[in-house]
């Protein structure tokens, strides 16, 4: 039997996410930053020869896992048995590795690193998301569709409008996103407790040194920003600040996978359904929306995780303690990679959504008469003098006895007629009938949708045009 496989792995995440949290990239980083942290401290005026600088630029990539393992299991510390590994590889270097540094130089640096580099991801596939939905919402800015208050039909919205609200979501998200990437810190190079002590002794008490050393390291990661302070870890609020982050992008999916659901079931939008693709092992005329079914379910799970990082930021003890390492290990890239997985469906979705103007027109149709309750109010207090409470009182008696009659007895809406027939409200036929055109009902929907795409959306996909119509692959 096979052991037990990460879903994400086989069934879920793109490569590229999984390379990003992926054991190759994660070591490769511990050995790029005992690098150039040699390096640095050779510029600094150091005792490291160049011949000790090419010996670990020559053992970078060649790690040695099995033998890692082996050490970890005698010492009980993952750092210390990466750091024997690439001692026993890059044997001329070995006497100056890690000198001055903490793990979490390794670890925390590390992490922050693939932090990045996974929301640079996100962001590639938000943009995509946003761009399909831009679509949509211009193809159908003026389509009238049934709007819902408590799942009961309300009055008339445009289903590109319905989609704008989509959109305006990961908007909000987007604008998080940037503010979280923008403001990331490096941990940078502090020592055991973050007081930099033994770099205070390694340069004689030179703070600048120190102060270049950090600055130079982590520009070679592409940070800019440098924690001012830290303890031995970086602030875990910063980990609780990015799975929130990631959460909001959750919710903003789950809503979406939610409404097309329920939509589904109205048969006026569907999700793309294949032509091989089978709905129920039983009932073979299911047509089930199973990509939105997932992406509510992963997105249920991130939203769970993001509390254990919460707990995790309000729990550690002075300048640390380990119980976030373990934790830390699976929230954070589980987090990303569900993400990568919900925006790779939310994408495969839009692709080939499928919108039923005709079965929206009729579900209209069916509701139409009560949905002009309010021009009727308008139109007999306004022009006709009449009072709009007493007005509002016969109409909601007209309209309760309607749906009475179509509930029990299967008939048709006969609420117009009824109200035709009452000779306390002053309205005709005529009237009525002017009523009934489905594009003044809509309100100023088309409008709004059309500025909103034109002042807040169309500008952030100019801004990040290059990753449109990325391949975006659904593996199954």
């Amino acid at each position: 039997m096979k052991e037990y496989k990460n879903p994400f792995v086989e069934r879920y995440s793109s490569q590229e996410m999984l390379y990003n949290f992926s054991p190759k990239k994660k070591f490769l980083t511990w050995r790029k930053l005992w690098l150039y942290l040699a390096e640095s401290q050779k510029k600094l005026g150091l005792d490291i020869t160049d011949e000790q600088i090419k010996d670990l630029k020559n053992h970078l990539d060649d790690i040695d896992f099995d033998q890692v393992n082996s050490y970890e299991k005698k010492f009980r510390h993952d750092v210390m048995a990466h750091l024997y590994a690439f001692g026993k590889k890059a044997v001329i270097a070995k006497p100056i590795i890690h000198l001055g540094a903490t793990s979490a130089f390794l670890v925390d640096n590390t992490d922050l690193i693939l932090i990045r580099d996974g929301l640079k991801i996100i962001i590639k596939k938000i943009i995509n998301v946003i761009f399909r939905l831009r679509n949509l919402t211009l193809e159908y800015h003026n389509t009238p569709t049934l709007a819902f208050t408590h799942y009961q039909p309300a009055q008339l919205t445009t289903v590109g409008k319905r989609s704008s609200l989509w959109i305006q979501s990961l908007l909000f998200d987007m604008e998080e996103l940037e503010f979280r990437l923008h403001n990331l810190c490096f941990r940078g190079v502090k020592g055991t407790v973050g007081s930099s002590a033994s770099f205070k002794e390694i340069f004689d008490g030179n703070l600048q040194k120190v102060k270049d050393m950090e600055k130079e390291i982590s520009g070679k990661f592409g940070f800019k920003k440098v924690f001012p302070i830290t303890s031995q870890t970086y602030d875990r609020k910063v980990d609780a600040q990015i799975l929130n982050l990631l959460s909001n992008i959750s919710l903003s999916s789950h809503k979406f996978s939610n409404d097309v659901r329920l939509l589904q079931n109205l048969k006026e939008m569907e999700e793309p359904f294949e032509e091989k693709q089978i709905g129920s092992s039983a009932m073979a005329y299911k047509i089930n929306p199973i990509r939105c079914e997932r992406m509510s379910s992963l997105a249920k799970y991130v939203i769970s995780l993001s509390n254990s990082a919460n707990m995790v930021a309000a729990t550690q003890w002075l300048e640390r303690t380990l119980d976030d390492s373990a934790n830390r290990r699976l929230v954070i890239p589980q987090s990303f990679l569900a993400i990568d997985a919900i925006l790779i469906i939310w994408n495969n979705v839009l692709e080939n959504i499928i919108v039923y103007p005709k079965m929206i027109e009729k579900n209209i149709v069916q509701e139409l008469p009560f949905l002009i309750t309010e021009s009727i109010i308008v139109e007999c207090v306004k022009n006709r003098g009449a009072d709009r409470q007493f007005i509002h009182s016969r109409l909601r008696i007209h309209s309760i006895n309607s749906k009475s009659r179509m509930k029990l007895e299967g008939k048709e809406n006969d609420f117009l007629q009824r109200v035709l027939n009452d000779e306390k409200i002053p309205i005709d036929e005529k009237t009525i009938k002017k009523m009934l055109n489905t594009k003044e009902l809509i309100g100023f929907s088309s409008d709004q949708s059309l500025e909103f795409i034109e002042k807040k959306v169309n500008p952030l996909l100019d801004r990040f045009s290059f990753f449109i119509d990325s391949d975006i692959e659904l593996k199954v």
